[in-house]
């Protein structure tokens, strides 16, 4: 079978399959198999090309209506393409099974199951349609596919919470918006191109002035929506307001298409314009602000994602470091953070239901009730904070390792800026363990008696039975696909440790396509750019 067949699909089935569940609103199951059907059908296409795209060394691509570039849309996968299409898939589907029980449980009050299963198919599309696109002005569809399906299911539920937050997303959305699309403007008015295959040529032929104003207008826009500081203000305020899977698939998968998209610029359209300082700064700044105000926040929701924003450093490190080793040591660690930061968000949300609350100065007791809730949140706790033998300590070697490699020769910037950065990065990981454990023993080893006021009728539940003799269970108050779904991520957040040398191989074959730019560009144009 023709492997070029499959890539559409992966974008077709969620906006069909959002159709048929906006159809099937009366019929929640139906709705429900639909959307899980699809999610899976993608996951399965994703490897299969992921197979195809490593064995063959070759990307796939699709001139779409057969329309050849760069007049018509062409869809690219190769190797980095298809990684976040398979690792993306994975969580949709696990965070979809999670939000389905959820709502189950609660009858759908928080997420009305009819609104919910279109808007999050409709996302799906986006983010996989942002990854297969092989020009900016379809990267730029794909990005506002998936905002306009982000705006629906961050106000789920209608709190007043839940609607500021959302404004705020919508507007610094837009402002991204406009400038990737100013740029995107811009960019074809000098080069007569959106193509990004074509884009490596031309915009090398522009003025060393005008490709920096380009560059840095693109970088801006990618920037918001990977909040990189100084433009992260807005999503601590924005995820932790709504429902838990949301929050959990916002956290692990929206940020990194704007990662995606940078290393994409970075590595094909500005190889003749170096920003690799900026970056570096960027990336050591992303990382410490981040962190300290994670130390402040005493809602476990806040924390993770301040510690969410302070993690993206480590990945725009890795992009300005500009070398094979720091692009390799970046992918392996955006696959770990997708699932870690995921699996950490939907470990919160039962904490939530168990605890009735998220706020560290509420919560006691939990260990005692639920050693597995203990368990789940522990590992990847563990794991971000980047104790080895840990992915998280395998990827931040690998970025320091890439640092320090490079630093005597300045790549990617002046020496002591590297070292800096790799000092900022160890601390960093300290600071992130110290936060992640210290909530863990107060959430899970305290006592609550320990706690004034305690009162959580789903914990008292769980200790009244063990009190009298019988076991008590998490799964016996949290539904089972919840736990299940949960365990399962944070198990392959070990199998990343446990193949690591795996991944790191593709990781390391991926990188050595995005350091030389005529493999994307043959990819393409396979006679050439015209």
């Amino acid at each position: 079978m023709n492997p070029a067949i499959l890539v559409p699909l992966v974008v077709l089935l969620p906006l069909l399959g959002a159709a048929v569940a906006l159809v099937l609103g009366r019929h929640r199951r139906a709705q429900m198999a639909v959307s899980a059907s699809v999610l899976a059908a993608v996951a399965v296409i994703s490897a299969v090309l992921l197979a195809t795209v490593d064995a063959s060394g070759a990307g796939v691509v699709v001139q779409v209506g057969g329309w050849e570039p760069p007049f018509g849309i062409s869809l690219v996968v190769d190797r980095l393409a298809a990684i976040m299409l398979l690792i993306s898939a994975i969580v949709l589907l696990g965070v979809l099974v999670y939000a389905v029980s959820q709502g189950v449980a609660d009858r759908h009050r928080e997420t009305p199951v009819s609104i919910f299963h279109p808007a999050y198919l409709i996302l799906s599309a986006g983010v996989f349609n942002a990854f297969i696109a092989g020009d900016l002005f379809n990267l730029y569809v794909g990005f506002e596919i998936l905002l306009s399906a982000s705006y629906v299911l961050l106000t789920l539920g209608g709190t007043g919470e839940r609607i500021r937050a959302g404004v705020t997303y919508i507007l610094v959305s837009l402002v991204s918006s406009l400038f990737f699309l100013s740029a995107i403007a811009l960019i074809y008015g000098a080069t007569g191109t959106a193509n990004i295959a074509q884009l490596s040529v031309r915009i090398a032929e522009l003025p060393d002035s005008v490709q920096l104003i380009l560059h840095l207008l693109l970088l801006l826009a990618f920037g918001i929506k990977a909040a990189v500081f100084p433009l992260s203000f807005w999503l601590p305020d924005s995820y932790p307001t709504a429902p838990a899977p949301v929050t959990a698939v916002f956290a692990g998968l929206l940020t990194k298409v704007g990662v995606y998209a940078i290393i994409r610029t970075e590595t094909v359209i500005f190889q003749e314009s170096d920003v690799s300082t900026l970056l570096l700064v960027i990336g050591g700044l992303t990382m410490l602000v981040g962190i300290l105000g994670a130390l402040t926040q005493a809602d476990i929701k806040r924390l993770l994602s301040f510690t969410l924003v302070s993690h993206i450093g480590y990945m725009i490190f890795g992009i300005g470091l500009a070398t094979e080793l720091g692009l390799a040591a970046t992918i392996y660690y955006v696959v770990h953070h997708i699932t870690v930061q995921t699996a950490l968000f939907l470990t919160t949300g039962l904490i939530e239901r168990f605890g009735g609350s998220t706020s560290i100065n509420r919560l006691a007791g939990l260990l005692k009730a639920s050693p597995l809730l203990a368990i789940l949140f522990f590992i990847p706790a563990l794991n971000l904070g980047g104790i080895p033998p840990f992915s998280g300590f395998l990827g931040k070697l690998g970025l320091f390792i890439a640092g320090a490699e490079g630093a005597p020769e300045s790549v990617g910037g002046p020496a002591w800026l590297t070292w800096t950065v790799i000092a900022a990065g160890a601390a960093t990981s300290l600071i992130t363990l110290y936060a992640l454990t210290r909530f863990w023993n107060m959430a899970f080893w305290r006592d609550r008696d320990e706690v004034e006021g305690y009162d959580s009728p789903l914990l008292n539940s769980v200790l009244e039975w063990e009190g009298s003799g019988d076991t008590a269970v998490a799964t016996r108050t949290i539904p089972v696909p919840m736990v299940v779904v949960t365990t399962a991520l944070v198990a392959i957040t070990v199998l990343l440790t446990v193949f690591a040398g795996p991944l790191f191989d593709l990781a390391g074959r991926t990188a050595a396509d995005l350091v030389d730019p005529s493999v994307y560009i043959g990819l393409v144009f396979p006679g050439g750019v015209r």
